[in-house]
């Protein structure tokens, strides 16, 4: 994996990256991809660790991205990973590998997890791991009323916000705001660029690099050419069978495994 430092004076194509799910096979085929492009600038947009088996090499590969110019905010499954919730209260598969995930990282790895924003605002862009509508509480947009929830908050944050970006669902949808007020879907063609003008307010879930489920094995990322004004969602096929191998080296649930070349 080879990653470019960002140029001050060129910001012009953003990589978009979300839930990498400590999956180092999937991230670093992504970034790859994201520089064989010409990225000028990456957003990491959370739930860095959870469910896979390598959960330090990736938080050590944000912190360096991180230092050298990239963007992160936090996610739901960093924060569980720093905040591990008692055994009592564990209602998720992904509440189950918190515990373990804490004591795979270093405590200078959990204190970077832990300081992490929610937001990200550059411009007239937003950066959230869920819905902007209190990002601490770990909204799902998963459809159009979820997207405008999203929205409209962006928006008391400032006026000026037309992108709102994030992760959290694990598939890509686009949604933008019409001559209404109500949002309107619309589901992208993989690598196909998506003309996303600033005079409609548009919002994104970009998908998941770690852990796709729209039943293709392929992870997920999305570039964003802020030149052009368009939005490319991409999929990239990584050695998912060798991500599934670490995971039950782990000793991690099999499922966790199983689920990559599934796509679920």
């Amino acid at each position: 994996m080879i990653v470019r430092k960002p140029n001050r004076f060129c910001l012009v194509k953003l990589a978009l990256l979300s839930d990498i799910h400590s999956n180092v096979q999937a991230f670093d085929a992504c970034v790859d991809d994201a520089n064989a492009r010409g990225a000028t600038q990456f957003a990491l947009l959370g739930d860095f660790v959870g469910y896979g088996a390598d959960p330090s090499a990736i938080v050590q590969r944000v912190m360096a991205m991180v230092e050298q110019g990239a963007w992160a905010i936090k996610g739901n499954h960093d924060d569980m990973a720093c905040h591990v919730p008692a055994q009592t209260t564990v209602q998720s598969r992904g509440e189950m590998t918190a515990a373990w995930t804490h004591a795979q990282l270093s405590a200078s790895e959990l204190a970077f997890l832990d300081a992490l924003p929610f937001t990200h605002q550059d411009g007239s862009l937003l950066l959230v791991h869920a819905s902007a509508d209190s990002p601490e509480r770990w909204r799902y947009v998963y459809d159009s009323r979820g997207a405008g929830a999203s929205l409209s908050a962006a928006v008391t944050i400032s006026p000026d916000i037309r992108y709102v970006f994030g992760g959290h669902v694990h598939e890509q949808t686009l949604y933008y705001q019409g001559r209404g007020q109500d949002l309107l879907q619309f589901m992208p063609t993989p690598g196909v660029p998506i003309p996303v003008s600033s005079h409609r307010r548009w919002v994104a879930t970009i998908g998941s690099v770690g852990q796709p489920r729209d039943g293709r094995a392929e992870a997920m990322y999305a570039m964003f050419d802020r030149d052009a004004s368009a939005l490319t969602f991409v999929r990239v096929p990584y050695d998912h069978s060798a991500a599934a191998a670490a995971i039950r080296a782990a000793g991690l649930p099999d499922f966790f495994a199983d689920r990559l070349a599934r796509g679920e």
